[in-house]
């Protein structure tokens, strides 16, 4: 059954008057929500396809993600008996790293560790000798690796190591943040003790 011009130009009338209704309603929502303020003049499918969209996002945003899977908190720890030689080489990999336009977060020293090694006589308990070593440990912090990168660095590192000092590259854990500090033994007494006498008081005041 066709639909006389009079009505079908009421129903045209009819649908323009709901469309600018919604579009005047949508750009002030686009616009308190900061979202592309873009003026709709749109039929009922484009608008559909307008709204789909989301939220406006910059295209520069998209482009600064890497296409490359990135590694998270990197530490290189170096570990050795000889301080001046270790010293020296973190300066160097420290160096070395920036040239390879590597993202260096942070470095730090651990505190030493003490170590007393006794020699027996042979087939005796009688100790021939006793040497008293220090371990000394430097880290460093790299952040945004590449997937590609990483083994580079890797590889560098072994190639350059010195003698007597020893490496190891693995993820940041909350472990390597608490051995950053030398402990206050005279507090850890005083907690030891609080605990012994019933811990601190939980009375309300």
């Amino acid at each position: 059954m066709k639909m006389s011009p009079v009505k079908r130009f009421a129903q045209k009338k009819k649908e323009n008057f709901v469309t600018r209704k919604v579009n005047v309603k949508m750009n002030k929502i686009f616009r308190k929500f900061n979202v592309k303020t873009t003026v709709l003049n749109l039929s009922s499918r484009r608008f559909i396809n307008y709204v789909s969209g989301g939220l406006y996002e910059p295209s520069y945003l998209e482009a600064m993600k890497s296409k490359i899977p990135l590694h998270d908190l990197i530490n290189i720890q170096l570990k050795g008996y000889d301080y001046p030689v270790l010293e020296n080489y973190q300066k160097f990999l420290h160096h070395l790293l920036k040239n390879m336009e590597v993202n260096v977060e942070e470095c730090w020293a651990a505190p030493a560790q003490h170590m007393q090694i006794s020699a027996y006589k042979p087939k005796s308990e009688i100790v021939n000798a006793q040497y008293n070593l220090m371990i000394y440990e430097r880290t460093l912090q790299i952040t945004d690796i590449s997937s590609f990168q990483l083994p580079l660095i890797i590889r560098t590192i072994e190639t350059s190591l010195p003698a007597g000092v020893t490496v190891q590259v693995k993820p940041h854990e909350e472990y390597d943040e608490e051995v950053r500090y030398i402990p206050d033994k005279e507090l850890d007494t005083l907690k030891q003790e609080l605990e012994e006498l019933g811990g601190p008081s939980k009375t309300k005041k």
